[in-house]
C-alpha cells in the first residue's frame, strides 16, 4: 500500500522540480510529455482520421503513387536539411486528403503530415508547398502541440498517462489535436523553422510567404480558408518570413513551377 502511494508522490515531485528548472535553450517551453507520448498521440490521431473517411477522404497511395512520391521527395529534402531537432525521432508520414474545397494542411504531434488537395491546387509552385509543409512539420518538430497541452492539462494529466490510471485520456488528448489552434508565438516559430529547414535546400526558402501573398492578393475570397481558422491571419508574416531568409543568407531560388503543375494535373 505504501509503495503505491510513494510512486505517484515521487513522480509528482520530479515533475514539479523539472518544471521549475531553467530551460536548456532560450525561449524553450517546458513540456511534460515525452517524445514517445508525441508519437503515440500522432498514432492515435492518425487512427481517428483513418476511421472517418467521410470527413477525411484519404487519397489512395496505390492509385496515385506518383503524387505521394512527389510529396515524399519534398518531405525528404526538408528532413535532409540537417536543421530539424527530431528528424530521427518521429515517423514523418504523409497523407493527401482528397477535398478540393479545403485550403489546409496540418501535422500532428509525432510527425503525421496531412495535405488537402484544395491547398495543393491553390498553390502555384513547389517552393510554396515546401514552405507550407516546412511550417507544419515545424509545429511537430517544435513539439508545439504537447507544449500547449502541458499548459492546458498540467501535471495531473501526465501522471494519469504515466500511471495508466485513465487509459482513455491519451485518446482524448489526441482527438483534441485535430484542428488544433496554435498560439501566435508557436505560429511565428513554425514560420521561422520553415525558412530554416528550406535554407540549405535548392528552394526559395521563403516559399511559405507565396501562399500568404496569394491569400492577401485574393482578399481571401469566398470566406476564411480553413488554414486560417487554425492559423492566424497573414498580418506581418510575409515580411517576417522574408526577413528570416535575408538574415540567414539563404541562396536557393528554385520554385519548380513546371514540375508542380504536372503534379497538380496528375491529381483527381
Amino acid at each position: 500500500m505504501m509503495k503505491k502511494i510513494i510512486v505517484p508522490i515521487v513522480l509528482l515531485f520530479t515533475v514539479l522540480s523539472l518544471s521549475t528548472c531553467k530551460k536548456d535553450k532560450p525561449g524553450e517551453s517546458f513540456n511534460l510529455f515525452t517524445l514517445e507520448d508525441d508519437k503515440q498521440l500522432g498514432r492515435q490521431t492518425d487512427s481517428t482520421i483513418l476511421a472517418n473517411p467521410s470527413e477525411y477522404p484519404i487519397l489512395s497511395k496505390s492509385q496515385y503513387p506518383a503524387a505521394y512520391s512527389y510529396l515524399l521527395n519534398i518531405r525528404d529534402k526538408i528532413l535532409a536539411s540537417g536543421k530539424m531537432d527530431h528528424k530521427d525521432d518521429f515517423d514523418w508520414e504523409v497523407k493527401i486528403i482528397q477535398d478540393d474545397s479545403v485550403l489546409n494542411a496540418f501535422c500532428t504531434a509525432g510527425g503525421y503530415i496531412y495535405v488537402y488537395t484544395g491547398l495543393i491546387k491553390y498553390l502555384e509552385s513547389e517552393d510554396q508547398l515546401a514552405g507550407v509543409m516546412g511550417h507544419e512539420m515545424g509545429h511537430a518538430d517544435g513539439r508545439h502541440s504537447t507544449i500547449a497541452m502541458t499548459q492546458q492539462y498540467g501535471i495531473s494529466t501526465l501522471l494519469s498517462i504515466i500511471l495508466g490510471s485513465d487509459p482513455s485520456l491519451l485518446s482524448q488528448v489526441a482527438n483534441s489535436l485535430i484542428g488544433f489552434k496554435f498560439s501566435k508565438d508557436h505560429e511565428r516559430d513554425a514560420d521561422a523553422r520553415s525558412v530554416i529547414y528550406l535554407c540549405p535546400t535548392e528552394y526559395n526558402a521563403a516559399g511559405a510567404s507565396g501562399f500568404f501573398e496569394k491569400l492577401e492578393a485574393n482578399g481571401q475570397a469566398g470566406g476564411t480558408p480553413e488554414f486560417l481558422s487554425t492559423h492566424p491571419n497573414p498580418e506581418n508574416r510575409i515580411t517576417s518570413i522574408k526577413a528570416k531568409k535575408a538574415e540567414l543568407g539563404c541562396t536557393g531560388t528554385a520554385t519548380k513551377e513546371t514540375e508542380y503543375q504536372q503534379f497538380v494535373n496528375a491529381l483527381p
